[in-house]
């Protein structure tokens, strides 16, 4: 009888094992937002050599397809104009049905804590307007998933995560400059909009790049190094690759329009080659989703006053870094936030501008929507005349000015041959370029802006402020801290 009753269990195990259920990843749910007039992809498991057939309601065609050898298929599906709600249908015998699936926008929303904060902030670190916000929305058209935080060291299939309606009690709990982004775009553009969020406080460039690619950027003197088995993890969300391949590579494949990011401080005390991490990093997504050059949009880092966690690089080298970046990746920008961080908060609360400009971004350069200035001001090159440096910029459709609409500037400084910075004095010249100078500086060689941790951005061009720059490239001196002790700014919370 003993021997009867294991038989019969080897046996329902080896049927279970020959008919496996159809399974999607959890990107594929009711509520889920298909990006419009485009092939985009489903995929999933099954048996091997089973036909999957895929229904969609909007042309009520099926399409079909045969899963390989290892139970894996895809298929691409032509979408429409904007519209829904719809359903779609996937069968291989036993079906799987998703309702409510809406046809519009969809955009990646990744990065660190301050894409990963919620518009209910963090614990005595609100986010401003965010009650208000909050109460008001609810849009039927506003569909939202964030990926719960995973650390893997090989690629996953899957996240976890589902697919809601933007309605109070979802959007407390969702992140702050994603929703500003997508309302912002539901607003202007009337269509559905989808967002995915896949963020991890913390986090560094380095971990939401994949291996094959990350491996220049890491050396013995790293913090980190790559894994390549679960022990090796020191680090969740610092480490390279890791995140990559537990939140990001799920929905690699998703049809999207682009993508939106917000990271850098992790990184500020290692910022030499962020710049081109970030493009490695771009051109690496890029390459897994096979779509092209999809937009990216990215933040730059908002002022902090880092000695507060003991760390000695000046961030400004790391938002130079980055306003570097944005003229080297394609079918890219950047959102200057200058006049939107906090002194003594590594997570500002100004949340609803960082995805306001990220949306102004996606409306010019991806849209086409006229009227309006998306991208700031930047510097151009500068000259000497008369004992001042004569500083001309890019991209100024409109004269410079300062805090208040007047013109002043108290973030100036300007240098000689002896690299002593002073601060400075400077005026509008001939309506068009700006004029820099000191008494303590008769042979000016060298001018910066904002150049330092902390600091609340003063210069503005047709409503946007300037980013930090400087006109040399000479060594910036580390601070001096009382203990060498660091601190995780994201336990700050």
């Amino acid at each position: 009888m003993k021997k009867l009753t294991t038989l019969l269990f080897l046996a329902f195990c080896m049927a279970t094992i020959a008919h496996a259920k159809i399974w999607m990843p959890t990107i594929f749910d009711s509520r889920m937002v298909l990006q419009r007039e485009s092939n985009v992809k489903l995929w999933g498991t099954t048996d091997a050599g089973k036909t999957v057939k895929v229904t969609t309601s909007w042309n009520k065609k099926t399409y079909r397809t045969t899963a390989n050898s290892d139970g894996k298929w895809n298929v691409s599906v032509s979408t429409p104009e904007a519209g829904g709600p719809y359903s779609v249908t996937v069968s291989d015998g036993e079906t799987l049905t998703f309702d409510n699936v809406l046809i519009g926008e969809v955009w990646i929303c990744a990065g660190q804590s301050n894409m990963e904060m919620p518009m209910k902030g963090f614990p005595s670190q609100p986010i401003e307007n965010g009650p208000t916000d909050i109460l008001h929305s609810t849009d039927p058209l506003l569909h939202v998933f964030q990926s719960k935080r995973i650390s893997r060291v090989e690629p996953t299939d899957t996240t976890v995560g589902q697919w809601k309606t933007s309605e109070p009690e979802v959007i407390r709990d969702f992140a702050a400059t994603a929703y500003y982004f997508g309302r912002e775009l539901r607003r202007t553009l009337n269509v559905p909009v989808g967002l995915i969020v896949t963020a991890w406080g913390g986090s560094s460039c380095e971990s939401w790049i994949a291996r094959e690619y990350v491996k220049p950027f890491v050396t013995e003197k790293s913090p980190y190094q790559i894994p390549y088995k679960p022990s090796d993890i020191k680090s969740k969300n610092r480490q390279p690759t890791v995140l990559f391949n537990g939140m990001l590579n799920p929905v690699i494949g998703y049809g999207i329009k682009g993508a939106i990011f917000y990271q850098g401080e992790d990184n500020v005390p290692r910022y030499q080659d962020y710049a081109q991490q970030l493009q490695t990093m771009v051109g690496c997504w890029r390459d897994k989703w096979g779509i092209g050059e999809f937009p990216f949009y990215y933040c730059q880092i908002a002022p902090y006053d880092y000695s507060i966690i003991n760390w000695t690089v000046n961030s400004a080298l790391l938002r130079e870094q980055q306003y570097i970046a944005e003229t080297q990746i394609p079918n890219a920008g950047m959102a200057v936030l200058m006049d939107a961080g906090i002194e003594k908060g590594i997570h500002p609360p100004k949340k609803s501008v960082a995805g306001e400009r990220l949306a102004m971004l996606a409306l010019v350069k991806t849209y086409g929507w006229k009227g309006i200035t998306a991208e700031s001001a930047r510097y151009k090159s500068m000259t000497v005349e008369n004992g001042k440096a004569i500083l001309e910029f890019e991209r100024d459709k409109m004269n410079l000015y300062g805090a208040n609409s007047s013109f002043t500037s108290h973030l100036f400084e300007i240098a000689g041959e002896d690299r002593v910075f002073h601060p400075a004095t400077v005026e509008l010249h001939k309506r068009k370029f700006l004029a820099v100078y000191s008494p303590e500086v008769k042979n000016p060689v060298a001018v910066r802006y904002a150049f330092k941790d902390w600091c609340e951005g003063d210069l503005f061009c047709d409503g946007l402020p300037l980013s930090s720059f400087r006109t040399d490239n000479w060594p910036v001196e580390e601070r001096k801290t009382e203990t060498t002790e660091t601190k995780d700014y994201d336990k700050q919370r």
